[in-house]
């Protein structure tokens, strides 16, 4: 048996992201429910949120997103032999969307599945995708996040309808002499898996916000805290901290006990709304586009979301 070559270690080579062109602000959404901009802001912080037409679906904008990620690590689609799309907002379930989008790039009989841990998705993808690249298992990975909560929320309900929205972001992984990302942190919280659910296709997104809230303030610094651990960085070496787009209070609470004093905390949601798999790679990939982050820095990035599933890792900006 011939062993395949193993990379020392993975690293991001290039970021991408797509959001739809439409704005919906909170006056807008004022105008159909009871609500207002001070309450919406007050809450979850969310100014505006990019919301995807009928016809755009996770694949078109996964598609776009996976592109600009190719195209800006100038790989060729024939270097890339996997594509792992995370999302949890697919129409149908068959056929996968990773495949179509491989096809649709390019990429010529890739390895090809999806993830579904929800708003975490992304961090467990990117780890599975680095694991691939150390083991010889693949040479380069196309990492995407895509979601079109828009089709998965009621737009009556206050409670869900101001906080979601659609996107995508994408990561091309690939070998390294030198590792630069970090060991994984995950796990999951099953025993308060119904704080977020979907029941089946005739309904729509549930969500136990003080539950998820109580949860994110009080379990997840220590996931954040151990993520830096395991990669022998201190957070005071961080250059950015790009949690999940959940809200804004949750954001600030956990980086407030992380402690990154120099870091740049994302606070995409608040012109992005919640884009769950998303929101990590389309903030950060906004982030380096705005120049508020350098290449070469390390950011923690940290997922978590309904399952309850969480998983964290220090990455080098690419």
């Amino acid at each position: 048996m011939k062993i395949p070559d193993i990379a020392p270690g993975g690293r991001v080579l290039a970021l991408g992201h797509y959001q739809p062109a439409n704005i919906v602000t909170n006056d807008d959404l004022a105008k159909t429910m009871d609500t207002n901009d001070e309450w919406i802001q007050s809450r979850v912080g969310i100014k505006e949120r990019r919301v995807a037409p009928p016809g755009e679906s996770v694949e078109d904008m996964a598609t776009i997103a996976g592109g600009k990620a190719l195209a800006a690590s100038g790989l060729s689609p024939d270097d890339v032999d996997l594509v792992i799309v995370a999302t949890c907002t697919l129409e149908t379930q068959i056929p996968n969307a990773s495949a179509i989008v491989a096809h649709r790039l390019g990429i010529k009989a890739p390895g090809a599945f999806d993830v579904n841990a929800a708003c975490a998705g992304f961090c467990y993808a990117l780890a599975t995708a680095d694991a691939a690249v150390r083991a010889g298992s693949a040479r380069n990975v196309l990492v995407i996040g895509a979601e079109k909560l828009s089709q998965w929320v009621d737009w009556t309900d206050r409670s869900t309808a101001v906080i979601f929205a659609d996107g995508a972001g994408a990561a091309v992984v690939g070998p390294s002499e030198t590792p630069g990302i970090g060991p994984v942190v995950w796990g999951s919280a099953g025993d308060k898996a119904d704080a977020i659910s979907i029941k089946d296709r005739d309904n729509y997104l549930y969500q136990e916000g003080q539950t998820v809230f109580r949860w994110a303030t009080t379990a997840l610094h220590p996931v954040a805290l151990e993520a830096c651990s395991r990669a022998g960085v201190d957070p005071s070496e961080l250059a950015a901290f790009v949690p999940h787009q959940a809200n804004l209070r949750i954001i600030e609470a956990i980086a407030r006990k992380l402690g990154a004093d120099k870091a740049v905390i994302a606070r995409d949601i608040v012109n992005a709304g919640n884009t769950s798999a998303a929101s990590i790679p389309l903030a950060l990939s906004r982030m380096l586009e705005r120049g508020e982050v350098r290449s070469g820095g390390l950011a923690l990035v940290l997922g978590f979301g309904a399952g309850l599933t969480y998983a964290g890792q220090v990455i080098e900006i690419p």
